[in-house]
This record gives structure tokens, C-alpha cells and sequence, in this order.
């Protein structure tokens, strides 16, 4: 082949690739912020798991709920529907189906099965190093989430619904300001 040609066909190639990227970072920040605010409620996690070198392992308690609901119709992924409290507070309410009209307070929220085991977003949230002690006591999972059902998991919140922001502190050790 004319290596014009290969040339041509790889910028094409490279072009398209970062055409499609781009269009999902793009829907990715519409959804951070336009999305709908959800908080799903943390449920309890094995404390040796909780904290694992810069990440914390997340459980959330409408999982069970919904693992229950997708075994009895057979359905290992979808969307499950959440009724929103005035706090914005998530609960399960049903199995999306499609064409079913949603209530101004209900979110439709993607759902995966994996391994036998039913995973929303996600199950780890990331921190700086150094700053475990400050999620220790998160209760809440803050998420946006696009009318689709596509959700992004934005902070963590403590009893209170606050989100949990790491203080600043200087490690005497090697000199090294630190989150705590």
C-alpha cells in the first residue's frame, strides 16, 4: 500500500479515536454539572478492607436491594429506580423498565453485575495519600447523575451530608505538608 496512503489511513484512524474521547469527556463533565444530585447511603464495610493504601473499598446499602430484585427477574445489568428524600437521599424503589415514567422524585441509576456481584459506579474512591483518617467516618456517597442513568461519584459526605475535606498538616518527620 502507498505509505501515503497508511499515513492517511492512521491520522484518520487517530483522529476518530480522539474524536469519540473527547465526546465522552465531554458528556462526563455535562454530567458533573448539570447532573442530578444522589447521595446513596455507605453501607458497612469490613474495616480491614476500608482502607487500602490511597483508596477506600465502598459498599452501598441499596445494593442488597437491588441484587435481590435483578436475581428474581434475571436481569444482570440495568437501571434501578431510587426515590430521592428531600435531602436527596437515595432508596430503592423498583427495576427500571423501559418507557416507565419516573416521578419528580425518583432517579433512574445504572447498574452492573459482575462475579455475582452487583456494582453501582463504583467500588473504591480514590484519596491523596495520606488523608485515610478523614474518610474513616464517610457515611454518604455523593453522585451526579445524567438523565440516562449514568452516575458520577463526585464526594464523600459524612453523617451530616458534608462533604469530607482533608485539613492540611505538617508531617515534622520529613517536612512534608500532608491531608489528614
Amino acid at each position: 500500500m502507498n505509505p501515503w496512503i497508511q499515513r492517511l489511513l492512521w491520522i484518520a484512524g487517530l483522529i476518530v479515536a480522539l474524536g469519540a474521547v473527547n465526546t465522552t469527556i465531554a458528556a462526563h463533565e455535562r454530567t458533573l454539572t448539570s447532573g442530578r444530585v444522589v447521595l446513596l447511603p455507605l453501607a458497612p464495610v469490613d474495616p480491614r478492607s476500608l482502607m487500602q493504601g490511597d483508596y477506600m473499598a465502598l459498599q452501598f446499602d441499596i445494593a442488597r436491594s437491588i441484587s435481590e430484585a435483578a436475581k428474581k427477574a434475571n436481569v444482570l445489568d440495568g437501571y434501578a429506580v431510587l426515590t430521592l428524600n428531600s435531602n436527596d437521599v437515595a432508596t430503592f424503589s423498583r427495576l427500571y423498565v423501559s418507557g416507565d415514567p419516573l416521578a419528580a422524585n425518583e432517579q433512574k441509576l445504572q447498574f452492573r453485575t459482575r462475579k455475582e456481584t452487583l456494582r453501582i459506579v463504583t467500588d473504591a474512591y480514590f484519596f491523596q495519600e495520606g488523608t485515610a483518617n478523614a474518610f474513616a467516618d464517610a457515611k454518604f456517597g455523593q453522585f451526579r447523575v445524567n438523565p440516562n442513568g449514568t452516575a458520577l461519584l463526585v464526594a464523600m459526605l459524612d453523617t451530616e451530608r458534608r462533604p469530607i475535606v482533608p485539613k492540611l498538616s505538617q508531617r515534622a518527620k520529613d517536612g512534608v505538608q500532608v491531608r489528614e
